[in-house]
């Protein structure tokens, strides 16, 4: 079973069944870095959370070769610059403040009464090169918020953050053959636009300024989380009568194909697991679980994409608003 649900679409549908919504459990992947904000505004809709990371966001080092692509952009050699999450942002912003705080400091060599004042001198001058463009509110929000006078700079945003709204902003659509593109980003996320552009002859050059990796502690916390679940429920169950509603899916919210392949990953290996155990076959509350005993909302179509082709239910959204995911799940259980 699959939906595809915009913003609006799910706003309109955004009535839940109360007697849903107060059982159902709802699964959040994110990274602890910017799980919060959704966890919280679940849990104020009556809805149970749990936080089960699958992904940890881990800085890379600085290469020579990002230092020299920081230093091209800032010589005018790219049309625009595309920045895809907050941490993507607030990494190059950092490396952006120390070049221009070097060349602060080239400037200035022979006037040591400024080198008190030198740091904010730097941050203040400040200027972008070429249309910054961020995709999505938070990841805008850093820059926007930085120490820069905001006269120095104007950070764009595409009107959906996918491919399709990228498109359709000036500064990207009108990019032709020669022209070059520089992307910040993580290792391994999403390569947005550049099929498109490189079928049109541009030229897109990325720093990966941090990587994603799997949480040691992910495995252990879904496990546990499993068989309290599943003894809760079994528990519940015991004290219904046989016309009670069964325990509605858990609805898993992923971000990225990554958090996905960590979740496939684990969720086979603990079912493995139990299958090997005796006790498993005799315990229900530590069954094995498969993935097709969740429901998801996912991001975009190329999650949407990978769900779809083990036949699993899914809810694809366009944006990770907390107000769009919640109404995905309204949506679900209407």
């Amino acid at each position: 079973m699959s939906s595809t649900l915009n913003h609006a679409q799910l706003i309109a549908n955004g009535q839940s069944n109360n007697e849903s919504s107060l059982t159902q459990v709802v699964i959040n992947t994110r990274p602890v870095e910017r799980a919060a904000v959704l966890t919280d505004h679940l849990q104020v809709a009556g809805l149970t959370v749990v936080e089960i990371p699958m992904l940890t966001l881990q800085s890379r080092p600085t290469t020579e070769q990002d230092m020299t692509l920081m230093r091209q952009w800032l010589a005018g050699d790219y049309k625009a610059l595309v920045i895809v999450s907050p941490t993507a942002a607030a990494s190059g912003l950092a490396v952006w403040q120390a070049l221009e705080d070097e060349r602060q400091a080239q400037n200035h060599d022979d006037d040591d009464d400024n080198n008190n004042e030198r740091k904010d001198i730097a941050i203040n001058a400040l200027q972008a090169p070429s249309y910054l463009i961020a995709v999505g509110e938070a990841t805008a929000s850093v820059l926007n918020n930085a120490k820069v006078e905001a006269s120095n700079y104007q950070v764009l945003q595409p009107h959906i953050a996918n491919n399709e709204g990228m498109l359709a902003m000036p500064e990207i659509g009108h990019l032709q053959a020669g022209d070059k593109l520089l992307v910040w980003r993580g290792l391994g996320g999403r390569r947005l636009l550049v099929d498109t552009l490189l079928a049109r002859g541009v030229h897109i050059d990325s720093i990966a300024w941090y990587e994603r990796r799997m949480p040691v502690e992910a495995m252990a916390q879904y496990e546990q989380w499993l068989k309290e679940f599943l003894t809760d429920n079994l528990t519940h169950n015991m004290m219904q009568d046989a016309l009670a509603a069964q325990q509605p899916k858990p609805i898993v919210v992923i971000s990225s194909g990554t958090a996905f392949e960590h979740w496939e990953s684990i969720v086979r290996a603990v079912a493995e697991k139990a299958l090997e155990q005796e006790t498993a076959r005799e315990t229900s509350a530590i069954l094995p679980y498969k993935l097709s005993d969740f429901s998801y909302v996912v991001l975009g179509e190329r999650l949407a994409n990978m769900v779809a082709e083990q036949q699993l239910s899914y809810w694809r959204v366009e944006d990770l608003a907390p107000e769009t995911i919640l109404a995905a799940i309204h949506a679900k259980a209407c």
